[in-house]
């Protein structure tokens, strides 16, 4: 093993534990090792070792998809894209569907339940949606939206909604493989960071050719605006969107990067997401999964039941086989 990397891994792993900030330079050059290398499998372990130290509780993000239609901005990874035509009809569950999904993922253990929606979904609905679901499904459970764009007037008025945390990113490919201004992009994360709610980012949506700068690029907006939750989330390539027949990001370099989320954020970015479902990004310091279903945007169509048949029960499974509590 290189002896100078192994003591920038144990340098870093100190640092992040008494909640300082790792160098840039090294966290870049943790994501230019080789996946397959000792030094990867050393580092794998040091995100572990983090986990285990503050925490090791695996949680499982759910999320709901709620309204199912074509979406005008197509973005080449989404199978929304209306230029994609792989959707026949447009419709959004009703407040009674989602209120009833939201029980179902609670009541199994679920840490977080999320409502999904397309870019342009009428926001002062989602408000009263999530009123709903405060109001008619108890349990102690984060409440999220993962929405379009917005101001810090509406985050406040999601918070107040009893909204704790927002989803949003600077995804991989921002302004080529999406129409988006990063800029705007980066006002929506701002105004969550300047509101009462959480910012829940993940490094996203990974090819295999991102480079170790441009995820150190999306890294870093995340650690600039303190997000509370990172990770990684692997792009799944849909038939009919221009990314069919391109590669995938394989499950080693997939781990890595998530293991990179976990020194970078440490004791102050506490929980590390992996997704899709990956035991060696558990071995690797993830200790979040996610499970979900309605209307998902890695698929080709609607799924009326867990995304790929992926339940909770299944993420308890993986997560006290990989040494989590639950």
């Amino acid at each position: 093993m290189d002896q100078d990397i192994k003591k920038l891994i144990d340098d870093a792993k100190s640092a992040t534990l008494a909640g300082k900030a790792v160098n840039r330079d090294a966290l870049k050059k943790f994501l230019d090792l080789d996946p397959l290398s000792e030094e990867t499998e050393y580092l794998g372990a040091a995100a572990r070792d983090i986990a285990r130290s503050i925490g090791n509780k695996g949680k499982v993000w759910s999320a709901i998809g709620v309204d199912y239609r074509p979406c005008t901005m197509n973005c080449e990874f989404c199978s929304f894209g209306e230029k994609w035509k792989l959707m026949n009809d447009s419709h959004e569950l009703t407040d009674e569907e989602i209120i009833k999904n939201a029980i179902g993922f609670v009541n199994q253990g679920a840490s977080w339940v999320t409502l999904r929606t397309t870019e342009f979904f009428d926001l002062n609905r989602l408000c009263n949606i999530a009123k709903k679901i405060r109001k008619e499904v108890a349990g102690d459970y984060g409440l999220v939206v993962n929405t379009g764009e917005f101001d810090l007037n509406m985050a406040n008025k999601f918070a107040e909604s009893g909204i704790d945390i927002v989803y949003h990113t600077l995804r991989l490919g921002e302004g080529k493989a999406t129409p988006f201004d990063p800029k705007d992009r980066i006002r929506t994360i701002n105004a969550v960071r300047d509101s009462p709610m959480k910012l829940a980012y993940l490094v996203e949506p990974l090819g295999p050719e991102h480079t170790s700068q441009e995820i150190m690029d999306v890294l870093s907006v995340a650690l600039d605006n303190n997000a509370f939750l990172c990770g990684s989330m692997a792009r799944v390539n849909i038939a009919n969107t221009p990314f069919e027949g391109s590669k995938e990001v394989d499950e080693d370099r997939l781990a890595q990067v998530v293991a990179v989320t976990r020194i970078a954020g440490g004791i102050n970015m506490p929980e590390i997401c992996v997704h899709p479902p990956s035991e060696k990004a558990l071995r690797y310091g993830a200790n979040v999964m996610v499970v979900e279903k309605g209307a998902i945007p890695r698929s080709e169509t609607e799924c009326c039941d867990d995304w790929k048949g992926f339940r909770i029960e299944d993420a308890k499974k993986m997560f006290r086989e990989a040494g989590y509590s639950i």
